[in-house]
């Protein structure tokens, strides 16, 4: 049996996290199926699928055209020789992308997913939407092309209850249309042995999405509302630091931060998305811009703030039972010592520990019906 994780990648950590907790899974439960993956565009990833054990699918897509098919002249014995999969050799697809089926991120995921998805249909290829966040669908062609996608899937995992009227609003409520949490909860981390837990006490994590995915005024105030978190943290003792959870612009959010402050912070780079987890499992709290990284923080029981540019961050907070943990940017200086107060006052912060640790296995829970599914559907 030959099943894609699509969309999954290394450079977003998050989308890391997704991937190794499905390749972990499938290994685990389904030991002689073969695992694919497609090579991102523009990104080299070939080492990182290689260290997998990934099968390499010949797939690439240039102007509106899918060139992958080409493969077909190459032999097939010579395909297996060298872990070349074809797209209609796919038996399972399961869809990792996070959120890209969105207004937010143009039409364009979605055009080329109701092509992908009536292809695979015709081959009957399974179809998975991994959970994940969708929507707004307000644009005619993202609507119209998501619809058909939406239709012809054998299983759709929104993972927030505005995700899920995203999706049914286009279709009506279906049988195959469930809603799931996030997966990578299941996901256990790993505390890099060169970590240094007293100084690195407290978690910052950036995200450049909050630059150029919002307003004007809100981008104007993120660096600033950065600075100000961690100023606060440093005179109570805290010991901030900046952990990067993806690429060169979030290095560059961390530098401006360290350039605002009169005291010396430490940026802390991780290229392996699991001592990522472990960094964040480590930290007495958190404040974080990247979805991911509060997922890590509130599935192992670590009081998180938040800063998001979609209704997937304040979806999860009132999944976790915390929805005073979003902050906005703009919020005045006394409100947001107010909130960092909150997650760092011993009384408070146990609170809100035993609230999160109880929705977070209700999470587990449901995550892990989520995959029982899933498997059901692989093996059918």
């Amino acid at each position: 049996m030959l099943i894609e994780i699509r969309k999954a990648a290394f450079v977003n950590k998050g989308a890391e996290l997704m991937l190794r907790s499905i390749v972990a899974k499938l290994r685990d439960e389904l030991p002689q199926a073969r695992l694919v993956m497609a090579p991102p565009p523009a990104y080299d990833s070939y080492p990182e699928r290689g260290a997998l054990g990934l099968y390499q699918k010949l797939w690439l897509r240039r102007y509106r055209i899918q060139w992958g098919h080409l493969g077909k002249i190459i032999p097939a014995k010579l395909r297996q020789m060298y872990g070349m999969v074809l797209d209609e050799e796919i038996d399972v697809v399961l869809d990792a992308s996070g959120f890209s089926y969105s207004d937010q991120w143009g039409q364009g995921s979605s055009i080329e997913a109701a092509s992908s998805i009536k292809n695979w249909k015709k081959q009957g290829t399974k179809v998975v939407f991994m959970p994940q966040a969708f929507g707004p669908f307000n644009g005619t062609k993202a609507r119209q092309a998501f619809k058909k996608v939406a239709a012809s899937a054998d299983l759709m995992f929104p993972r927030d209850e505005v995700s899920y009227r995203h999706v049914t609003d286009l279709v009506g409520e279906k049988g195959h249309i469930k809603m799931a949490p996030d997966f990578t909860n299941l996901v256990s981390g790993e505390v890099p042995e060169d970590f240094d837990a007293q100084n690195n006490r407290f978690c910052i994590i950036p995200n450049y999405r909050m630059m150029d995915k919002t307003g004007k005024e809100t981008s104007s105030n993120y660096i600033p509302f950065l600075i100000t978190c961690a100023k606060y943290l440093q005179e109570q003792g805290a010991k901030p630091f900046i952990l990067i959870h993806e690429g060169e612009k979030d290095l560059w959010l961390g530098q401006q931060v360290a350039k605002g402050l009169d005291q010396d912070i430490n940026i802390v780079r991780e290229t392996h998305a699991l001592r990522i987890k472990g960094i964040i499992g480590a930290s007495e709290g958190v404040i974080s811009s990247r979805f991911h990284g509060l997922v890590s923080a509130l599935s192992q029981g670590i009081p998180a703030l938040a800063t998001g540019w979609s209704h997937k961050y304040e979806m999860l907070f009132q999944d976790y039972g915390f929805p005073e943990g979003m902050l906005e940017v703009d919020a005045n200086p006394e409100e947001i010592r107010g909130r960092i107060d909150l997650i760092i006052s011993d009384v408070s912060r146990q609170r809100i520990r035993e609230t999160i640790i109880d929705a977070s296995l209700v999470q587990k829970q449901a995550a892990s019906r989520m995959w029982e599914e899933v498997l059901g559907l692989i093996r059918s």
